[in-house]
C-alpha cells in the first residue's frame, strides 16, 4: 500500500514538472481558451442567444470572405437520397461508410460560458481581425447590426497563457507584420488593455511588457494613434491583435455605431424639413 502511494505521489510530481521547448523556454499549462477568435460582450442572461446569432453572422461573413472553406453543415452529400438500384445490403454498407466518413471541420466554436461575454474561436483561414472589421464597417455604413444581444467585438489574432515571457513571445510574433524590421514605415500606436477576472499581473506591468515588444522607432500616441494594440486578458488567457480605426469605429461597439447612424439619419431629415 505504501509503495502504491509513493508511486502515485511521484507520478503526480512528474505531471506537475515544468516542460521546456528545445530552445530552453518553458511550456506553461494548456489553456482552455485558444485563439484566434473573437471576444464578444453581450446582454446579461442572453449568452446562449448571442452565441446562436454570432454563429449565423460569422458563417455568413466567412462564406463571403473565404468562400473556399465549408462547414460540416455544408456537406453536399449529407442529404443525398440512397441509390435504390443497389441491394439492401449495399445501401446499408453505403450509409455506414458515410457515417464513418470524417466530417469537415467547422469554422467556429464556442469556448466559454461566462456572464456577459462569449469567446468564439476561428479556424484557418478565417482571420478574426478582418472578420470583425468587415462587420463593424458595414454596421457603420448601414446602421444594421444583424444581432440583438451582441454588443462589443474584440478580435484576437492569437492567445497564450497569461505570464510575461509567454505574452512577450506572442506579441513579437503578432507584431512582426506591423512593427517588424522589414517595415519601413514608422507608426504611432496605443495599447488598449482589457482585463477580466485576473489579479496576478498588474495593469502597468502588462502595458510595459507589451510596449517593450514594439521597436523604439514607433511611438506612443494616446490621442490619434495609427495602430491599436488590443489586449484581452481573461483569467489565465491573454489574447492580442493589431487593428486600425478602433476609436473611429466606436471601439467595435456595434450598438453604439448603429445608434449614432440612426441619430445622424434623424438629424439629416430634421434639417431637410
Amino acid at each position: 500500500m505504501s509503495n502504491k502511494r509513493t508511486s502515485a505521489s511521484q507520478g503526480g510530481n512528474d505531471r506537475r514538472k515544468k516542460k521546456y521547448r528545445s530552445d530552453g523556454t518553458p511550456i506553461w499549462g494548456k489553456r482552455y481558451i485558444d485563439g484566434p477568435g473573437v471576444w464578444v460582450t453581450c446582454v446579461k442572461g442572453k449568452e446562449k442567444q448571442a452565441v446562436g446569432e454570432l454563429y449565423e453572422l460569422f458563417n455568413g461573413l466567412a462564406s463571403e470572405l473565404w468562400p473556399e472553406i465549408l462547414d460540416t453543415n455544408d456537406d453536399e452529400d449529407s442529404d443525398a437520397e440512397p441509390d435504390e438500384s443497389l441491394s439492401i445490403e449495399a445501401q446499408i454498407a453505403s450509409e455506414v461508410s458515410a457515417m464513418k466518413r470524417p466530417k469537415k471541420e467547422q469554422r467556429f466554436g464556442k469556448l466559454t460560458n461566462t456572464p456577459c461575454v462569449v469567446f468564439i474561436s476561428c479556424k484557418p483561414p478565417v482571420d478574426p481581425v478582418k472578420l470583425v472589421t468587415t462587420h463593424v464597417q458595414r454596421v457603420q455604413k448601414t446602421g444594421i447590426t444583424h444581432t440583438r444581444h451582441s454588443l462589443r467585438f474584440s478580435p484576437v489574432a492569437a492567445s497564450c497563457v497569461t505570464n510575461i515571457p509567454e505574452i512577450q513571445a506572442l506579441c513579437r510574433s503578432v507584431f512582426e507584420s506591423f512593427f517588424g524590421e522589414r517595415s519601413e514605415q514608422k507608426f504611432t500606436y496605443k495599447i488598449e488593455l482589457r482585463i477580466r477576472n485576473h489579479t496576478t499581473i498588474t495593469r502597468p506591468d502588462f502595458i510595459q511588457a507589451i510596449a517593450d515588444c514594439v521597436p523604439k522607432v514607433h511611438t506612443v500616441d494616446l490621442e490619434y494613434p495609427e495602430l491599436f494594440i488590443l489586449v484581452e486578458v481573461f483569467k489565465a488567457v491573454c489574447g492580442v491583435s493589431v487593428v486600425r480605426d478602433y476609436h473611429k469605429l466606436n471601439k467595435f461597439n456595434v450598438v453604439e455605431i448603429a445608434r449614432t447612424h440612426t441619430s445622424e439619419q434623424t438629424d439629416g431629415i430634421t434639417r431637410m424639413e
